[in-house]
């Protein structure tokens, strides 16, 4: 039996939600989850139908991307999670998708304002989308490029990844972080959903004001604050 057989669950059952959340169109979309005790992560192989899925396919690698365990090659997305993990100490698991208002934010260059409580619900940040990468970047290490580009703008606005647990990428989609895979995904959605409700926002007054401060910070502190008082 694999030592990293519950760690392949985790990752599994994170890539099959966000199949059933409609987030993924045909296997475009990943999941990873880590194991910071032994220095690994999990993640989906590449292009296998997600109905064909086994727990044992996913793919152990560590944050170097050397396969640790697996037969099949791993997500194209995998040198970017490394990049995540390698860099930022406190995330568990990485989700990226290409899912339809994300993406379409991240093909327009703009984050997503801070229109509404359900936003403010979950950050106090408009969701920041990187710029475009650069062509001789392009050309290079694409992937783990990706993981570059997504620290960089984070670096450059002053965001700290433990709060905006969400970013996109210009021209490309949606990337989530959380505390473990199934936080991510839940970021995941979300993004997705707080993208659509911006879209539609705007097509019903284009000159929609972002939410004050005040609302701001009352949604994000009872749930978040040192008084938080949302839930059990």
């Amino acid at each position: 039996m694999s030592k990293y057989k519950s760690l392949k669950e985790e990752c599994y059952e994170a890539n099959m939600e966000l199949n059933a959340l409609g987030l993924v169109i045909y296997t475009f979309g990943n999941v990873s989850a880590v194991d910071r005790d032994n220095g690994v992560f999990a993640i989906k192989p590449s292009g296998v139908p997600y109905e064909k899925l086994k727990p044992s396919d996913m793919v152990i690698l560590d944050y170097d991307n050397n396969v640790v365990e697996g037969d099949l090659r791993p997500s194209s997305d995998t040198k970017t999670h490394s990049y995540l993990y390698k860099n930022w100490e406190n995330i568990g698991g990485v989700a990226h998708t290409h899912a339809m208002y994300s993406v379409s934010w991240a093909q327009a260059q703009r984050d997503i304002p801070i229109f509404g409580t359900t936003h403010a619900d979950h950050l106090t940040q408009d969701i920041p989308c990187a710029a475009p990468m650069a062509d001789d970047l392009i050309e290079g290490n694409y992937e783990h490029n990706t993981g570059i580009q997504i620290l960089d703008c984070f670096s450059s606005r002053n965001l700290d990844y433990n709060e905006v647990e969400m970013v996109l990428i210009g021209n490309h989609g949606p990337f989530a972080w959380g505390k473990n895979a199934a936080k991510a995904v839940y970021n995941t959605k979300v993004l997705e959903t707080v993208a659509q409700m911006a879209y539609l926002t705007l097509q019903i007054n284009p000159n929609a004001p972002r939410l004050k401060d005040s609302l701001i910070k009352k949604h994000y502190e009872r749930k978040h604050g040192k008084n938080a008082y949302y839930g059990q």
